[in-house]
């Protein structure tokens, strides 16, 4: 969870989502399956590192929006950044970008199990299958029914897609042949090191690409993309297909944090962005022609914080019509036909 975008819908989706889990456990009801979720924040904060003036000046532009829209960002010097980590190698740093309030790491698992085990004890139907097809309402724009792989047809008031990296693939069935919304590969190992550090690192983020931060109470968390190019995957490939470790991640964090030389992997996986190639950015809303038909798609590796907001932005739509809590029209599926984009350049 990270106020440091951009993009000024984004610092405010964030926003959001700091307040959604804060608040969660106090305003919603016991879960009656009684799975277990802590509505909490560790706050350690995001570290963008810089070695470049160039670098530290999109750091301060973007700082300056961060800051008028309320979040806690600020700016260190190379100095800074080793007293206040002096664990980390800062000779090759130009700068660093900080916030350490509302940034960190929550139970997002924990917290979808909730909702979704307590909307089943309220009544809501979970089906554990796939959209293959869709049947438009004759002689409108309207879809009328979905097909699942089974055979079984479903008739819809709203079709919601909220279907990640096989959003492109739903909205084909109604016709939609443009959503820009692809599978990206992403690594993540979970590593021990001999000797812990004496205070949590921050999600840092290196100018390499390779991002890293505290795990639990003693081991950590590295990620990175692709070695090679960054490119699409097939929705259902979660193949290691390069050794990522190897290659890319121990040769930076044990350069960064050299305490990480005796880093020793514990766990890893590979993972999908569902990557917006348009402009990294989220498409809530309507489609602009299928009247009934909604996206929620295209988070781009910002879901999890981001869902708070844009789900209950769908539901303002199909409930009132509008959005009310907060005014996410700007990531309309309109800008992608109209070739509006709203570039999110901070992407991990």
């Amino acid at each position: 969870m990270r106020q440091q975008f951009a993009t000024a819908i984004n610092v405010q989706i964030a926003q959001y989502a700091a307040h959604f889990v804060k608040r969660f456990g106090a305003e919603f009801p016991p879960d009656p399956r009684n799975v277990p979720f802590t509505p909490t924040i560790r706050n350690f904060g995001y570290l963008y590192l810089s070695d470049s003036s160039e670098f530290t000046g999109v750091l301060k532009k973007d700082q300056e929006l961060q800051a008028r829209l309320g979040a806690g960002t600020h700016i260190l010097s190379r100095a800074d950044v080793q007293e206040k980590y002096p664990f980390l190698y800062t000779d090759d740093l130009d700068s660093a970008s900080l916030n350490l309030v509302d940034e960190g790491a929550f139970n997002a698992w924990g917290m979808v199990q909730w909702l979704r085990s307590t909307a089943q004890g309220n009544g809501v139907e979970y089906i554990a299958n796939e959209v293959v097809g869709a049947e438009m309402e004759e002689g409108t724009n309207k879809v009328h029914s979905i097909k699942l792989r089974t055979g079984q047809q479903i008739t819809v008031g709203i079709l919601v897609n909220a279907a990640g990296t096989r959003a492109a693939a739903v909205s084909k069935t109604v016709g939609i042949r443009d959503l820009p919304v692809e599978a990206r590969r992403r690594y993540t190992y979970i590593f021990s090191v001999d000797q812990s550090l004496t205070q949590d690192l921050p999600l840092t983020i290196d100018p390499s690409g390779v991002h890293l931060r505290s795990y639990g109470t003693k081991d950590y968390l590295a990620g990175c993309p692709p070695v090679g190019p960054d490119t699409a995957v097939d929705v259902g490939d979660f193949s290691f297909a390069e050794n990522a470790w190897e290659q890319k991640i121990l040769p930076v964090i044990s350069r960064r944090v050299p305490q990480f030389a005796s880093a020793r992997v514990t766990d890893s996986w590979v993972g999908h962005y569902d990557f917006n190639t348009f402009d990294h950015n989220a498409i809530v809303g309507p489609h602009s022609r299928v009247s009934n038909f909604m996206f929620c798609v295209g988070f781009s590796g910002h879901g999890s914080q981001q869902g708070p907001a844009c789900g209950r932005g769908i539901a303002e739509l199909i409930v009132y019509g509008r959005f009310q809590t907060l005014d996410l029209s700007v990531l309309s599926f309109e800008r992608v036909i109209e070739n509006r984009p709203l570039t999110e350049r901070a992407v991990i």
